[in-house]
């Protein structure tokens, strides 16, 4: 099955697509697995009720951020953090972590708000490399800041609770985002990068504010519902679509017709991509699972590696690798049921391991040689993939230290 899943990924066959063919030759050639129960095991997954928040999550986002809300979010981040040194970088990353509240979603991010932010610090005399750097970078805080599509991936094949999940996943989100401004900070001192100093621009804070108000409110809107048990996560995101109609309608008047076409077949599509993987990694499991994978690794980490800090440092260099190769939804949904057993297997919490596993996936994100966010900034800043890599050195070093700190102290998850 690794085999030829393998091939069929250097062929450029697509990775559900690579998924189902793969695990169903394997249960061909298990031979155990009666070709009826395989077609159930295929369409199982699709019956989950905690799925539904993937598109409702998505929907939502797609209504909020297709309107005037992209800019209102551009013009807050401008006025809190422009007039520092490496500005224009550290709006970015304001911005994503805003927007990561509202999508979850990394690729999305990318593309939105790299298309408004990546001709704009060209214009102002940013390095183009640098600019697309720090989106590739920055948008993958989506896939910590609820609502997180990862997380609630990895809640299906982890049974951890997604509130938790998503509590858990602030603080590292954060760090992150903190990181990354720094990062800006000193790269625009120490390279002269320009500073927002339009008085014209930095005018009218608390304006801004109230107008991304909607936006901010967000992450925390979700958090609140799910921990006081107000709602499940599905109702949340059927919640948060509402909200987003509101707000568009009734707050910006700007929901048009045209927008609720666009978000929708959007939203299909996307969802259409994540259930195609959700369904084969079912078929990848029954594999996995018949054959004892999980259970067989996990005895052979603790027979071999002895310790849990050196078999969360194998964990994080298979993911690292993983990463690089495949998608995040993808990679967490084959990873994710062995190393939840390994993780059971040295007293590693369940939502701890979440936490970690999404930062190391999101780290691929923007690796080469296949990095999803890394491909959409360079093309929008339209520079070689080479020179946006040598501009995210310490982007990575941010985020390897945030991925250490979040894989040996719990205190950084469980609280």
């Amino acid at each position: 099955m690794t085999g030829l899943f393998a091939i069929m990924l250097v062929l450029s066959v697509p990775v559900g697509y690579a998924l189902i063919i793969a695990s169903g030759t394997a249960i061909l050639w298990q031979g155990g697995t009666p070709t009826v129960l395989a077609v159930v095991k295929l369409f199982q997954p699709t019956q989950s009720f905690p799925l539904l928040a993937i598109p409702f999550f998505i929907l939502s986002g797609s209504l909020m951020m297709s309107g005037t809300l992209g800019q209102k979010l551009v013009a807050f981040a401008a006025n809190l953090v422009g007039r520092y040194h490496g500005g224009m970088g550290q709006v970015t990353v304001v911005g994503s972590t805003i927007f990561g509240g509202v999508s979850g979603s990394a690729v999305a991010e990318a593309s939105a708000l790299g298309s408004m932010l990546i001709p704009w610090q060209k214009r102002e005399g940013y390095p183009a490399g640098f600019a697309a750097a720090v989106t590739a970078s920055s948008s993958t805080i989506a896939g910590l800041i609820p609502p997180s599509i990862p997380l609630i991936l990895y809640s299906t094949v982890s049974n951890a609770s997604i509130a938790a999940l998503f509590t858990a996943a602030i603080l590292p989100g954060l760090m992150l985002a903190l990181g990354f401004m720094l990062v800006c900070y000193f790269s625009g001192r120490l390279r002269g990068f320009p500073r927002l100093t339009d008085r014209s621009q930095m005018a009218g804070f608390g304006k801004s504010l109230v107008s991304a108000a909607p936006a901010l409110a967000m992450p925390f809107f979700i958090i609140v519902l799910l921990r006081a048990g107000i709602a499940t996560p599905t109702e949340v995101s059927v919640i948060a679509v509402f909200y987003a109609l509101v707000v568009s309608a009734l707050l910006y008047r700007d929901l048009t017709l045209a927008r609720i076409r666009d978000a929708l077949v959007g939203t299909v599509i996307t969802t259409g991509v994540v259930m195609l993987v959700i369904t084969a990694s079912s078929l990848v499991g029954h594999v996995l699972i018949t054959e004892r994978i999980p259970a067989l690794v996990a005895q052979w980490s603790q027979e071999t590696l002895g310790t849990a800090v050196l078999i969360i440092v194998m964990m994080n260099v298979i993911m690292l690798i993983v990463g690089m190769f495949l998608d995040l939804p993808a990679a967490i949904l084959l990873l994710g049921p062995t190393f939840v057993a390994i993780g059971a297997a040295i007293g590693m919490d369940p939502i701890q391991l979440g936490v970690m596993i999404c930062i190391n996936l999101s780290i691929g994100l923007f690796t080469p040689p296949i990095g999803t966010t890394l491909f959409i900034g360079a093309a929008i800043a339209r520079v070689p993939i080479g020179a946006v890599v040598k501009e995210l050195w310490p982007f990575y070093l941010v985020a390897f230290a945030v991925l250490i700190l979040m894989s040996y102290v719990p205190a950084f998850t469980l609280y």
